[in-house]
């Protein structure tokens, strides 16, 4: 039997430019499979051997209760997420990475793992209660700004950058109006008076998050820069270095920090652990140049404290006011500096930034 000849090609993705296989059949878990000798699955342990497990690994528990209770509730594998940074770190083998031992580092307690959990838990509340403004805003600034070209700008690639794949982005626009009808009456309404056409302005209310992020960063810069300043960004781009200017110019640098929104947006919404998660990297150069976010992390930003920044930042325009930005403060100094062995600074968070404007109680 003739076996066919495996084809690589690097394929790079614009936005995460990964090389990957060209698809002929073989997929990237079958050429892992190929390469290596998978470990045989976990064997699979009752709540009870799970404790058993984690005592004898060197974490202690005040009530096996109380163990009980949180991992007949909480996935084990999702809580070792938790208990992850508290294994102890072994010698250094010669690679850039640090590898853990199974066991925890003496004094883990199960309470801190619980405690941790339960923070990470609160601070995906706030953090979504904090996007569902921001997101809002963003969904209709952008179909203020297309609308007003023409109602049916998402059907018009001129209203565009070239490079956009518009043809991509509208069949999945199409499958989200799809979904849309089976549910939403305003969607029906359009379709049925309006010979099947939707405006701009009803499209973006049943795109996800991703879908209008992805139309922002293709709008053509002038759009962009006025939309963004609709939402209180107005970059100083003067005094950015040449090619910051230059890259600035090219397109608004709030395009890279909607995709990162989106992340963490989409983290949270799907349970996933926020307060030690590195996202896609952000440059901070051009928005460092707006009054409250100089203390954005020099160069890029990839953890959670930049999207925080961010948030507080646009709810400053969004909602003069607003008691987010305490609530965060609160959070972090009620709940997660009294847990054993954890700070802020895994989160991103720099030396006394419980002093800068965006943190400090609102005052107009």
């Amino acid at each position: 039997m003739h076996n066919p000849r495996h084809r690589w090609r690097a394929c790079y993705d614009q936005r995460n430019r990964s090389a990957r296989p060209e698809s002929s059949g073989v997929g990237w878990i079958s050429l892992w499979h190929r390469w290596t000798v998978p470990k045989p699955i976990k064997d699979f342990l009752e709540i009870d051997e799970q404790i058993s497990r984690l005592r004898s690994r060197g974490m202690s528990f005040s009530a096996r209760s109380d163990a009980l209770r949180w991992l007949t509730a909480v996935n084990y594998y999702r809580l070792s997420g938790y208990s992850y940074p508290y294994r102890q770190i072994l010698p250094s083998d010669g690679g850039r990475s640090r590898r853990r031992s199974d066991h925890f580092v003496r004094g883990t307690s199960f309470d801190s793992i619980t405690a941790l959990y339960e923070f990470d838990r609160k601070l995906r509340s706030l953090v979504l209660d904090g996007l569902e403004r921001v997101e809002v805003a963003v969904r209709s600034t952008v179909s203020h700004h297309l609308g007003r070209q023409n109602p049916l700008a998402h059907e018009d690639p001129a209203l565009f950058r070239p490079t956009f794949d518009h043809a991509s982005w509208w069949r999945t626009a199409e499958r989200r109006l799809s979904r849309a009808r089976r549910h939403s009456e305003f969607v029906k309404h359009h379709e049925q008076e309006y010979g099947g056409k939707v405006p701009i302005w009803v499209l973006v209310e049943v795109l996800d998050f991703a879908d209008v992020s992805r139309l922002y960063d293709d709008m053509l810069t002038v759009d962009q820069y006025a939309a963004a300043e609709s939402l209180g960004i107005r970059v100083d781009t003067s005094i950015l270095s040449k090619s910051q200017r230059a890259k600035a110019l090219k397109g608004h640098p709030f395009a890279r920090w909607l995709e990162q929104l989106t992340v963490v947006r989409n983290t949270a919404a799907h349970h996933g652990r926020l307060w030690n998660h590195k996202f896609p990297p952000v440059s901070t150069a051009a928005f460092r140049t707006l009054p409250g976010l100089e203390d954005l992390p020099d160069g890029q930003s990839e953890r959670l404290y930049g999207a925080l920044c961010m948030i507080a930042f646009e709810l400053r325009t969004l909602s003069p006011g607003s008691k987010w930005p305490t609530k965060v403060s609160r959070l972090i100094r009620q709940d997660l500096r009294s847990i054993p062995g954890r700070t802020e600074t895994e989160m991103g968070f720099p030396d006394r930034w419980e002093q800068q404007v965006l943190w400090r109680p609102y005052s107009s």
